[in-house]
C-alpha cells in the first residue's frame, strides 16, 4: 500500500453531526430551522445527512438558529469535504468493490463504469452510511445481518442490503423528529391512547397523532416505503442514547397489518429494551421467544387479556364484530385480522371490515 495512504486519516465527521448535537443541546426542533431555509425540511435533511453542502446562506441561518458563526459552519463544511475525499481515496484503493455492493437511495449510473462514476458511487455510500471504512460499516450495520435479532421471513427472499438501506434511511428521517428522552414507562402510559388511534380511518389523521404520542416517550416514528427486495414491515432501534425509533413500511396496505406491526414494535421497545429488531414475517411459524412475546403484546393491545375468551367465541357476524370492536375500542379490521390469524375464520372472510390504502393515499404521510 502507498505509504502516504497508510498514514492518511480514514475518518470524517459531517457538519450534520454538529448540527444534530446542537439541536438536541439547545432544544431546537427541525421545523424551527427549516422555516428559514430555502427548500425547508428537505434542505435541512440534506444538511444533516451531508448530501446538501452548507453555503453562506445556510451558514447564516444555522448561526442564528443554533449558534456558532457563519465562518464556523463554512469551515466545518470545508473540513468535511476534505476528510470525505481522503476517505474516498482510501476506499477506492482498498475496498471499492465491497462498497459498490451496498445499495443506496437514488438512481444507479447508466452506461459503462468509469473511474469518475466509481468514485461518485463510493462517495455516495460513505456519505449515506456516515462511516469511512468497511470495518466501521460492519461494526454499525453488518452485524445486524448476522444477529439473531434480524428477522426475515423464510418465505421471502429479502435482500440484506436493501433492508439495511431502508433502516439507515429511517435513521436519517428520525433526525428531523424532536422527542423527549426515551422512557419505556412513558411509552407504556400512552398505550391506551395509541390503540384508540386505530379507529381513525385516514393515515393523514392518525399518523401525526401516533408520532406525537410516541415522541412524548422518546420514540421517533418514521413511515417509509420499503425499497425493492426489502420485505420488512417494521423495525425498532435505539438511534441515540436517549432516542428510540419505530420504522414502519405500511407493508400490506391494510389497517390490521399496519397496527399489528405498530404494536409489535412497541412491544419490542418495552419488553426488549435497546436491541435492534427488523421484522418481516411476524406471524410466521419459525419465530423465537422475542417474536412470540412481541406478538402476544400486540394481540393483547387489540384484545385485552380479560376479553380473550369472549373474543374466541365471536362468530363471523358483521354486527357482532362491530359491537365487540366498540367494546375493546379498536378498529373492526384489527379484530378480523386476529380472527383470521387464529383460524376462527378463513383468510377471505370479512375483509370488507378492514381499511385498505394504496400508495397514492400514503404519499403525503410517508417520510
Amino acid at each position: 500500500m502507498n505509504s502516504a495512504l497508510s498514514i492518511t486519516p480514514d475518518w470524517f465527521s459531517k457538519p450534520g453531526d454538529s448540527l444534530r448535537t446542537l439541536m438536541l443541546r439547545r432544544s431546537v426542533n427541525a421545523q424551527d430551522i427549516a422555516r428559514h431555509l430555502d427548500g425547508g425540511i428537505k434542505t435541512l435533511r440534506g444538511l444533516l445527512d451531508g448530501s446538501h453542502p452548507i453555503d453562506a446562506n445556510h451558514a447564516s441561518v444555522l448561526a442564528d438558529a443554533i449558534g456558532g458563526t457563519t465562518s464556523f459552519w463554512l469551515k466545518r463544511q470545508e473540513q468535511y469535504e476534505d476528510a470525505l475525499e481522503r476517505a474516498v481515496d482510501r476506499a477506492i484503493t482498498v475496498e471499492a468493490e465491497d462498497w459498490l455492493l451496498l445499495p443506496v437511495p437514488g438512481n444507479k449510473p447508466r452506461g459503462r463504469r468509469t473511474q469518475e462514476t466509481t468514485r461518485d458511487e463510493v462517495r455516495r455510500r460513505l456519505r449515506f452510511f456516515n462511516v469511512s471504512t468497511m470495518d466501521a460499516w460492519h461494526a454499525r450495520y453488518g452485524k445486524i445481518c448476522t444477529s439473531t435479532l434480524f428477522r426475515t421471513s423464510s418465505t421471502f427472499n429479502s435482500d440484506d442490503g436493501a433492508v439495511l438501506m431502508w433502516l439507515r434511511d429511517g435513521e436519517l428521517s428520525s433526525d428531523l423528529i424532536s422527542t423527549k428522552p426515551w422512557n419505556a414507562d412513558n411509552l407504556r402510559d400512552r398505550l391506551d391512547s395509541i390503540r384508540k388511534l386505530s379507529k381513525l380511518k385516514q393515515p393523514e389523521v392518525f399518523l401525526p397523532k401516533l408520532k406525537e404520542l410516541c415522541a412524548e416517550a422518546g420514540v421517533a416514528v418514521v413511515a417509509k416505503k420499503a425499497p425493492p427486495k426489502c420485505r420488512a414491515s417494521g423495525a425498532s432501534r435505539l438511534v441515540a442514547p436517549d432516542k428510540a425509533m419505530i420504522l414502519l413500511s405500511f407493508r400490506g396496505l391494510s389497517d390490521d397489518k399496519f397496527w399489528f406491526t405498530v404494536f409489535h414494535e412497541i412491544g419490542h421497545l418495552i419488553l426488549h429494551g435497546a436491541q435492534t429488531f427488523v421484522d418481516s414475517d411476524i406471524n410466521g411459524d419459525d419465530l423465537d421467544d422475542y417474536e412470540h412475546e412481541a406478538n402476544e403484546f400486540s394481540s393483547r393491545m387489540i384484545v385485552p387479556a380479560k376479553l380473550v375468551e369472549e373474543f374466541e367465541r365471536l362468530p363471523p357476524n358483521k354486527n357482532k364484530v362491530l359491537r365487540f370492536s366498540a367494546k375493546v375500542d379498536v378498529s373492526a379490521g384489527l379484530l378480523v385480522g386476529q380472527m383470521q390469524h387464529q383460524k376462527m375464520i378463513r383468510p377471505d372472510q370479512m375483509n370488507y371490515l378492514k381499511r385498505h390504502w394504496n400508495w397514492d393515499d400514503l404519499a403525503e404521510v410517508l417520510d
